[in-house]
């Protein structure tokens, strides 16, 4: 019997790409307002500066891992001694354009009725400030407490905890395989992978489902429902 899903929030719940992207327009904006030696600096250097840092820092909070790509970007027109204003720039125009995939507001509604629904994330995107504000029956940010980030078992134990209910009787849904999928399952959980472009399986492991939307994730949840229901009964025939 499932009872409880969670979900990733960054590419899962929330269409942050174009967010991130519009928070960066907004400081190169703000770079060129304050100095004409960030004329030459584009928006494609910006975008760049998050991978070039995300490697040492992966296991920091998100917002540390923005910051120190802010900084790169900012060294790049002698601004770094303005860090804190236009990490302010960045942030605020991040949240404000950070919103639901069109898929979700329907989706969530309808397991509501049937679920219960969780919001676990290793990003800064808290749903109150992203359009979800009192969907979920909790909450977990990673760094919060003392938590770590996925994937480690820590986050996952949190999760079953905070849900009150064995760890089987949890799905996670998210779009990283490694993160959403392989990790939860280790855990314990089922796992839903959400693939939203399309991707290849990589090997080594099988989710629970997978789907392309959020539109068919309450026929898939049914469908695991049922599946696991024959296999108890399969098992009480034999």
């Amino acid at each position: 019997m499932l009872t409880t899903v969670v979900f990733d929030a960054d590419e899962t719940l929330l269409d942050l790409r174009p967010a991130v992207t519009g928070g960066l327009v907004a400081v190169l904006d703000e770079m060129r307002r304050r100095t004409s030696a960030a004329a030459g600096v584009t928006l494609a250097e910006l975008e760049s500066d998050w991978g070039a840092v995300f490697g040492e820092l992966k296991a920091a909070p998100v917002a540390e891992i923005r910051r120190a790509a802010l900084a790169r970007s900012l060294a790049r027109a002698a601004l770094v001694d303005h860090l804190d204003e236009i990490a302010d720039v960045f942030f605020a125009k991040r949240f404000a354009l950070t919103r639901p995939f069109p898929d979700v507001p329907p989706a969530l509604a309808t397991l509501r009725s049937r679920y219960t629904l969780g919001f676990a994330t290793n990003g800064n995107s808290r749903a109150e400030r992203c359009g979800l504000a009192g969907g979920f029956a909790f909450e977990l940010y990673a760094h919060e407490n003392g938590l770590p980030k996925k994937p480690a078992p820590e986050f996952y134990a949190a999760v079953i905890v905070a849900a009150g209910v064995p760890a089987e009787q949890i799905v996670y849904v998210g779009d990283s395989w490694e993160h959403d999928v392989v990790a939860p399952q280790r855990a314990g959980l089922r796992s839903v992978w959400l693939n939203r472009l399309g991707l290849p399986r990589p090997l080594g492991c099988t989710p629970d489902a997978e789907v392309s939307s959020l539109t068919e994730l309450p026929a898939a949840l049914a469908n695991l429902e049922l599946s696991g229901f024959t296999a108890i009964t399969g098992a009480q025939l034999a």
